[in-house]
């Protein structure tokens, strides 16, 4: 019984490192759909949906009372303390906008479209 097991494992093996072998010359023989475009004419090429057009990322930055907003123009600055109450909202209207603001010391959470960041007001 012990050399039907042995020969069982001994067949296993080997009929896995034939197949593995199979498997990288047919993988060397025909080429990959997965190539570079240049080298695959019939790869999709990559192309910008309407709602990619905004390249340029948001910016939000913190100096004692000061927010500045970059390239946020049309949307809206919201401000949330740390209970998720919003206190506070303004609107962006150009790409680089400063915003005093008015608020009691502590940390705020700022949202301008879907970049939020958390700030300490001093």
């Amino acid at each position: 019984m012990k050399k039907y097991y042995l020969f069982l494992l001994l067949s296993a093996t080997l009929t896995t490192a034939t197949m593995a072998a199979e498997a990288e010359a047919e993988a060397i023989e025909e080429p990959s759909a997965f190539m570079d475009s240049s080298l695959n004419p019939e790869a999709p090429e990559f192309e910008l949906q309407d709602g990619d057009t905004d390249l340029t990322p948001v910016t939000i930055t913190v100096n004692g009372t000061q927010v500045r907003v970059t390239n946020a123009s049309g949307k809206s600055l919201e401000i949330y303390n740390l209970a998720g109450v919003r206190v506070a909202s303004f609107k962006i209207d150009s790409d680089d906008t400063t915003v005093s603001l008015n608020l009691p010391r502590g940390c705020y959470i700022l949202k301008v479209d879907k970049v939020v960041r958390k700030a300490a007001i001093k």
